[in-house]
């Protein structure tokens, strides 16, 4: 009888020890390091932005258009921007908007502030005729001062060149 107890114990022993060196196996998945347990599943919920919100206008309007190099006509590519700004400022009639006029690192301070007013009118002569009201649009260059990328090569420039509409209270 004890043979009979000792060899089921022995059997379950067996059992239980190639059990465990097949886990182990799985879990080292041929590194010879054992895996990090798997994480649990993150809810699959996207951050939503509230409607008539200035992280809404940044996020799925778009705040900022770009103009060619000492240019500040209005590019037909940055009208569709500009269009969906239209429609969200006349969604939201409470916000004013604050138009920012920017421009690369070339040129003057005095030339550069000067290129980035014309590129801030440029955007609100836009807005307006599209039927945003004059009164709730103002108008600031910063000129080269308040750079969007660093550096001095093209793709920096490209960026740095740019009409930025900040909706305000």
């Amino acid at each position: 009888m004890k043979m009979r107890v000792l060899s089921v114990f022995a059997a379950v022993a067996f059992l239980a020890a190639c059990s465990s060196d097949a886990d182990q196996k799985a879990a080292t998945s041929g590194t010879g390091q054992a895996a990090a347990p798997a994480a649990p599943a993150a809810p699959s919920t996207i951050p939503m932005v509230a409607p008539g919100s200035v992280d809404e206008f940044v996020k799925n309007v778009g705040d900022r258009v770009y103009f060619d190099f000492d240019k500040y006509e209005v590019k037909p590519e940055a009208r569709a921007q500009l269009d969906r700004q239209v429609d969200w400022f006349k969604r939201y009639p409470q916000w004013k908007i604050t138009v920012e006029g920017h421009c690369d690192e070339r040129g003057t301070r005095e030339y550069n502030i000067a290129l980035g007013e014309r590129r801030a009118n440029a955007v609100k002569e836009y807005l307006v005729a599209k039927g945003v009201a004059t009164a709730r649009i103002k108008t600031i260059s910063y000129g080269k001062e308040r750079p969007a990328a660093i550096g001095s090569n093209e793709a920096a420039w490209a960026q740095n060149r740019r009409g930025v509409s900040v909706p305000t209270n």
